[in-house]
């Protein structure tokens, strides 16, 4: 199992409607490609210098090959859109993630 782990970084001024749009539409449209089981979203706990609030959201995928489907068909939209709502007010990273074992 693959996750797919985005971190954002999100300015004050724009939190709320930041947070409306992804629990409301950005997650569930990510979910509809059908390329992820499931999503979790999280609040990362530790204080940024450069202020915001981060959240983190894992999403699951069955393997390496579907990931990269969604980013030849289906990153760049999301990542344009986001962009074109929230500017330089969201800062985000990308890692992907390989889970070995649950306990």
């Amino acid at each position: 199992m693959i996750i797919y782990n985005v971190t954002t970084n999100i300015h004050q001024s724009v939190h709320d409607q930041w947070m409306i749009w992804m629990q409301h539409k950005h997650i569930p449209e990510i979910l509809a490609t059908g390329k992820f089981s499931s999503a979790r979203m999280v609040r990362v706990l530790i204080e940024e210098e450069l202020g915001g609030v981060t959240y983190s959201v894992q999403y699951t995928t069955d393997s390496k090959e579907t990931l990269e489907k969604y980013y030849l068909e289906n990153a760049p939209a999301f990542r344009e859109e986001g962009a074109k709502l929230f500017g330089d007010k969201m800062l985000a990273f990308r890692t992907e993630l390989e889970l070995i074992a649950d306990y």
